[in-house]
């Protein structure tokens, strides 16, 4: 043999020692490695024990919600009123039972959420559940309450006189076509810092624009939520009559709204340049027609900022102004689902303290002269104001004590 091809085989020697050697440290390499994976595995795993005291500290949470006499304070509603909503979600909102999950904690998680603005972190480790758990039932909830908006917000036909217009003196028959007011919120929303300066209005951080509208009885008839803060109200309310599910005024109809949108006959603004406030009623009585229209107006508008009170007392988090956890398109829908609930509420588990504390508050704001670009107004609406101005100071000049009595 010659010393090339001697050398040739000791290579070849060589090499599959090497080959073998890494091979032998590949396979030391998965099974280290399916060893910890495994002893992690076993490690992470809760023991039957585990999941028997997790379940048995939910079960116990909500016996002490219903009947610890804590539910208005915890998720904002009655021990009645929470069980009236998940039957409620059960038979119209599709809601089910799992295998590990009530309704009852299903809905009470989202509640607290909603009611308190907690983070999901928190309300999973209160409720002894995972992270992703706690989103995905989060979503089932609210897409059920969404689910049953035909049934409670629901737009007015104008057929009856509402009874806060028709019971008052002051009110009626002045304005018996009214049938409700209309105004815009914001609510803080969390975007992408390409899209932050078409949400980032007046308020210095991002929002959404949305626009709502009310009966006087604090119920809210139409949601259209989703507009970027920096969006007008006319330009929302200009969308809201063109669109799919539109804003509906029947025939001889109108509502109350700011000076901020268009003089219409469906729409009726206060007059421009008169100051007056509210909480000065009992002690400056109005001087002309402008005025007491301006006041009576205000009285009833006041309604939409009442609404917007109660809902952002009741549910903090579509009022906090710390940035949100979820998607800018998950907090619209957040607030049209709060709107359903307080309109769900209004009926079976009214807080009239609540709305007590929020009249309160509407009463002290004061109303400044309004600094609104000047908009456009027709004839039409122009005469029903004017109409309307002069048979109130008429009627007033004969019974000039109306006023002091908010109540008449």
């Amino acid at each position: 043999m010659t010393r090339l091809a001697m050398d040739d085989n000791l290579y070849l020697m060589v090499r599959r020692q090497h080959l073998a050697a890494i091979h032998l440290v590949c396979v030391a390499v998965v099974l280290i490695a399916r060893r910890r994976l495994h002893n992690g595995n076993r490690n992470n795993a809760l023991s039957r024990e585990d999941m028997l005291h997790r379940r048995q500290v939910r079960e116990e949470m909500l016996h002490e919600l219903l009947m610890g006499g804590k539910c208005r304070q915890l998720i904002r509603m009655s021990e009645n009123a929470f069980k009236i909503l998940c039957q409620k979600l059960e038979s119209d909102g599709g809601i089910r039972s799992t295998q590990r999950m009530s309704i009852e904690e299903q809905v009470a998680r989202f509640l607290h959420i909603v009611g308190n603005d907690f983070r999901n972190r928190f309300v999973s480790f209160f409720y002894r559940r995972s992270g992703s758990a706690t989103s995905r039932h989060f979503h089932r909830v609210l897409d059920a309450i969404i689910s049953l908006e035909e049934q409670y917000i629901i737009q007015p036909t104008g057929d009856t006189v509402q009874k806060e217009i028709l019971e008052k003196r002051r009110f009626y028959p002045f304005f018996k076509d009214c049938i409700g007011a209309i105004d815009g919120t914001h609510v803080r929303v969390k975007v992408s810092n390409k899209d932050a300066p078409r949400y980032r209005g007046r308020k210095g951080y991002p929002t959404i624009n949305v626009l709502a509208a009310c009966t006087f009885d604090l119920k809210f008839t139409y949601v259209l939520s989703g507009w970027e803060g920096t969006a007008s109200d006319s330009r929302i309310l200009k969308d809201a009559l063109i669109r799919e599910d539109k804003l509906y005024t029947p025939e001889g109809k109108f509502y109350l709204v700011d000076g901020g949108l268009p003089l219409k006959n469906t729409f009726l603004t206060p007059y421009r340049g008169v100051r007056y406030h509210l909480k000065e009623y009992s002690n400056r009585a109005p001087q002309n027609p402008k005025e007491l229209f301006n006041l009576r107006h205000a009285s009833l508008r006041n309604s939409i900022e009442r609404a917007f009170g109660v809902l952002k007392r009741r549910f903090p988090i579509i009022r906090s102004t710390t940035e949100p956890f979820y998607s800018c398109e998950t907090q619209s829908k957040i607030f049209l689902a709060c709107c359903i609930l307080h309109n769900f509420l209004l009926e079976v588990d009214r807080d009239r303290e609540l709305e007590e504390e929020v009249i309160r508050e509407t009463l002290n704001a004061t109303q400044d002269e309004d600094h609104h670009v000047p908009r456009a107004m027709d004839n039409r609406g122009e005469q029903i104001r004017e109409s309307i101005a002069n048979e109130m100071w008429s009627q007033y000049l004969l019974y000039p004590n109306n006023e002091i009595n908010m109540s008449n």
